[in-house]
């Protein structure tokens, strides 16, 4: 088989993420979602709205995100709808919060191996290709946060978050957190329903990760760590798997002395479980080529 494709470049600016999206030779159809992570309220790392302009008018995108299953500005549509606001996403861009009305759409998984079905916000059903845009970063949870976290905990409503975090056995975000599941359970879970957003599009999706403010939290933790690395670059791909393996590849052969806690933060979480677990299931390959465009 052929090596999955990662595009590279260390020159981290507005104009790279369009000429590295121009690189894989794709023309996203239809009509385009844009996921990204819009912030928590008080988060420092998140990419600002600015940052994203050209690539999103490139393909003539709306941002879509969902709401949340924890407690913070993000979980219910009002809330969210006012940081999305103060946080100038709208200024730019047409913005979707796809299960505003409480509404999800039911994805089959039928080769998931903890989760048979996944529930993402109900408005992804009118886009006709997507374009995961994610900041590369730890994560308190599945350990590092990258296109398959986009994939499976960003597009699922505010029900499927709870749902994956929970292993399937609630779609409850109040009773979420009294009992949730083995480590091994919940990323297996997000390789899960990862896969099922990928089946649903059918090939019609590009992935970008940015590799800056790299701290160890997330962009949903409003009292995050500063970032423990210097920024490394941005990437492409049609590969979810293999971009998300590239970013560790990164982390792992940098001289940067902050990795050693980056990855820390990965390893004590068993974050690449999700990366193996997903090409189990056909997700992508970790068997790629990084092509530096610089």
């Amino acid at each position: 088989m052929e090596k999955a494709k990662v595009y590279f470049s260390s020159n981290i600016s507005e104009e790279e993420l369009v000429k590295l999206y121009d690189k894989l030779d794709v023309k996203l159809k239809g009509k385009v979602a844009v996921k990204v992570h819009s912030g928590e309220e008080g988060n420092q790392n998140y990419l600002h709205p600015e940052f994203l302009r050209k690539i999103v008018e490139h393909v003539n995108g709306t941002i879509v995100e969902c709401n949340t299953a924890y407690e913070g500005k993000r979980n219910t549509t009002e809330k969210h709808k006012k940081l999305i606001e103060s946080h100038g996403w709208n200024k730019y861009f047409d913005v979707d919060i796809m299960d505003a009305d409480g509404e999800s759409i039911k994805l089959d998984i039928p080769n998931g191996k903890v989760l048979k079905e996944n529930y993402c916000g109900k408005n992804l059903k009118n886009y006709d290709s997507l374009l995961v845009v994610s900041h590369f970063k730890g994560h308190p949870m599945g350990g590092y946060g990258g296109a398959l976290k986009q994939l499976s905990i960003g597009c699922a409503s505010s029900e499927g978050k709870a749902y994956i975090h929970s292993g399937g056995r609630t779609k409850d975000q109040y009773n979420l957190w009294n009992d949730l599941p083995e480590q091994k359970v919940f990323l297996q879970a997000m390789a899960d329903s990862a896969s099922s957003v990928t089946d649903y599009f059918k090939g019609n999706i590009v992935f970008i990760n940015i590799m800056c403010n790299m701290s160890v939290d997330c962009d949903c933790c409003s009292v995050a760590e500063d970032p423990c690395m210097k920024d490394i670059g941005v990437l492409a791909s049609t590969d979810p798997v293999a971009i998300d393996k590239a970013c560790i590849d990164l982390v792992m052969s940098s001289s940067d002395p902050g990795k050693e806690h980056f990855m820390e933060r990965v390893s004590s979480r068993q974050g690449t479980y999700t990366i193996d677990a997903a090409e189990t299931l056909g997700v992508g390959s970790t068997d790629y080529i990084l092509i530096p465009i610089d």
